[in-house]
């Protein structure tokens, strides 16, 4: 215990612009919850270190653990950075991708690619991946964001469901999600949805706690104290968490 908080205080210390981790505690042990920007995160849990969406940069990652695991949703820039990829990932490495970012991926690091389409469910290192669709509403071929191309994710962490959204709206897959502990949801116009849609899809599936990130969008940041203003007033038993993803603005 004395081991982990030195750990997190020297981390916060070393990288201040980041919002302080938060802690989920689970069979496994506990979970490290920290945003970095946007899009991305880190997990950790005992010596499993999972990034979410790297971008950005390798110098907002300063000072977290290399990632045992790297999960990606899609092929924007904001969630697949082959730069900041290159910079954080080590020779051992599992990425766990959409086939889309998989056919863009370099020869060298196909030996540790999961690719997983909407549905599949892989198991690394003790905690289980499920690929949830994203996708914009309504339907269409020309969409930013079609069916099937990226993936949202459902994490099991010893007992403890963790939602990442991906680039999507308040798809029916969202709202019929069931026993999620702590979801992270987007919310920027015009590329996913604004924030009535995001509380009213939040309160379809009622996670115990929900992130509002990924919420820059053209018009600039969306207005995350009306998403939780919105949840709120829904319902009181989901605990709205805001944090700094934008760290220097």
């Amino acid at each position: 215990m004395i081991v982990a908080m030195f750990f997190t205080l020297a981390l916060y210390t070393t990288n201040a612009q980041l919002s302080a981790p938060d802690v989920l505690k689970t069979h496994m042990g506990r979970v490290s919850i920290q945003p970095v920007q946007h899009a991305s995160l880190v997990l950790t849990v005992n010596d499993i270190v999972i990034y979410a969406d790297p971008s950005g940069g390798a110098d907002l990652f300063k000072g977290i653990a290399a990632p045992t695991i790297v999960l990606i949703t899609d092929i924007h820039g904001d969630h697949f950075d082959l730069k900041t990829l290159d910079a954080v990932k080590t020779g051992n490495t599992i990425l766990v991708v959409p086939q889309v970012v998989a056919d863009k991926l370099p020869d060298a690091d196909k030996a540790h690619v999961v690719i997983l389409k909407n549905g599949d469910v892989t198991t690394q290192s003790g905690i289980t991946i499920r690929a949830i669709p994203m996708y914009n509403l309504p339907e269409s071929p020309t969409a930013m964001h079609t069916k099937g191309r990226g993936n949202g994710y459902v994490l099991g962490i010893g007992g403890k469901n963790i939602y990442i959204s991906g680039d999507t709206q308040g798809i029916p897959e969202m709202r019929a999600l069931k026993n999620i502990d702590v979801a992270f949801i987007c919310m920027n116009l015009p590329y996913t949805m604004d924030v009535k849609e995001a509380a009213d899809a939040v309160l379809a599936f009622k996670p115990k706690i929900v992130y509002p990130f990924h919420y820059r969008g053209q018009g600039g940041l969306s207005d995350v104290n009306q998403f939780k203003t919105l949840v709120d007033a829904g319902h009181e038993g989901i605990e709205v968490r805001l944090r700094n993803w934008y760290p220097g603005k």
